[in-house]
């Protein structure tokens, strides 16, 4: 464990560089302590998509309202959206799962040089109670939700919504066409590879995500924001099979 005022120690994730035992992927401990250089080195555009949640939030974000990130993991999103912040009677709520990553997202939220308070809750997202929310953030998280639950979560988002709210969605997307889900996986994996990822890496780390991580179409995304409740959706970000959306309430 980190001693108070020091960070926690990040490691290089070598999670998957053995040959390993088939299992289910896990936000647990030994994912918490690389996550950091896991996703950097994974997910396109994470590098972007962060400081633009800043940007986003200090356009949307309401005096007096409740904003949330939701799958916090380490806080990084939460940290964009403190940061973005400009009212400090606003409310901003952090929630995961996994005790591993609250444990170590309070040592950033501790470090941090902003004053507004941030509240972390460790408990599913799917019981999480939303209220007057101004902005929302899952930061690639929807797409661990199970897909026959993923409408329910989006319209309480929606419901809890203000007028001229929020919803910022970031995913891993499939295509419907053959053809370009695999010109964008190959693009994908040559990213993983240029990040210092083998291909016994590679292999291991999509056997072992592909029951957990169901992703959908871009269409399918759309529409299922729009029927709940939200007025308009659109893509601010994409590079490659990852895209980040903005999903807006207008009443």
């Amino acid at each position: 464990m980190s001693k108070p005022g020091q960070p926690p120690k990040q490691e290089t994730d070598r999670l998957f560089a053995t040959e390993r035992r088939p299992e289910d992927f896990r936000f647990d401990a030994s994912v918490a302590r690389v996550f950091p250089d896991m996703i950097r080195r994974s997910v396109p555009g994470y590098t972007t998509i962060i400081p633009m949640i800043e940007v986003i939030t200090e356009q949307y974000v309401q005096a007096g309202s409740h904003c949330y990130d939701l799958g916090c993991s380490l806080g990084a999103s939460t940290l964009a959206m403190r940061h973005g912040i400009p009212h400090a009677d606003c409310t901003l709520v952090g929630v995961d799962n996994s005790e591993a990553m609250i444990e170590r997202c309070e040592h950033y939220i501790a470090l941090d040089d902003s004053e507004l308070p941030v509240t972390l809750r460790c408990e599913d997202i799917l019981e999480t109670e939303l209220s007057d929310a101004s902005v929302t953030t899952l930061n690639f998280t929807l797409q661990f939700v199970p897909p026959d639950q993923r409408t329910d979560l989006l319209t309480r988002i929606a419901q809890a919504t203000r007028p001229g709210g929020v919803l910022i969605l970031s995913e891993k997307i499939g295509f419907d066409s053959d053809q370009e889900q695999d010109i964008q996986t190959r693009l994908h994996h040559e990213f993983k590879r240029a990040n210092g990822y083998s291909d016994l890496e590679i292999s291991q780390k999509r056997s072992a995500i592909e029951q957990v991580l169901i992703p959908e179409t871009q269409a399918a995304h759309k529409k299922r924001l729009l029927a709940a409740g939200f007025d308009r959706v659109l893509v601010w970000y994409q590079c490659f099979n990852f895209v980040s959306m903005l999903a807006i309430k207008s009443h």
